[in-house]
Parts: structure tokens; sequence; C-alpha cells
């Protein structure tokens, strides 16, 4: 039988990102704690890397910024054709 899947809130995954960044700890053993496994603390680690930037103005628009636009222009499209037509 299958265990649940775990879904951990925002600040838990800052935390644990954050605790990897420290150096204090290697990553698998941040990982052996009930956290999760190594993998899934590299992940939360380089999104908190890659969005950090973001929090300072470094990039006003993110990745889901954008494709929230191109998926409006590409509706505006549609119902530009469709008035058209």
């Amino acid at each position: 039988m299958r265990k649940p899947r775990r879904n951990h809130s925002a600040a838990f995954k800052a935390r644990v990102a954050l605790e990897a960044i420290r150096g204090e700890k290697t990553v698998a053993e941040i990982g052996r704690a009930p956290r999760g496994p190594s993998t899934q603390v590299t992940a939360w680690k380089t999104q908190l890397l890659e969005k950090a930037a973001g929090i300072f103005g470094g990039n006003a628009i993110e990745a889901d910024g954008r494709e929230r636009i191109r998926e409006l222009h590409e509706k505006i499209g549609e119902l530009t054709v469709e008035r058209d037509f």
C-alpha cells in the first residue's frame, strides 16, 4: 500500500532551501531528516536561487506571468478571427 503524498507549505520549503544554501549540513543530511529526499531538497534550493532576484526587483515578470500573457494573446487572436469571420 502506498503512503499518501505529502504536501509541504511554501514556508517549509523556503526554510529547508535556506538550510541547504547555508551549507551547515550537506543536502544528503538534510534529506535524511523527515523532510523528503535529497533530490527534492536540491530542487527547492534551485528554485529559491532562481527566483531570489525577482524578490528584489530583478525580474518583474516571472515565467508564470509570461505564460499567462502568452495564453491571453492566444485568446485575443482566437476572438479576433472569430469576430472577423
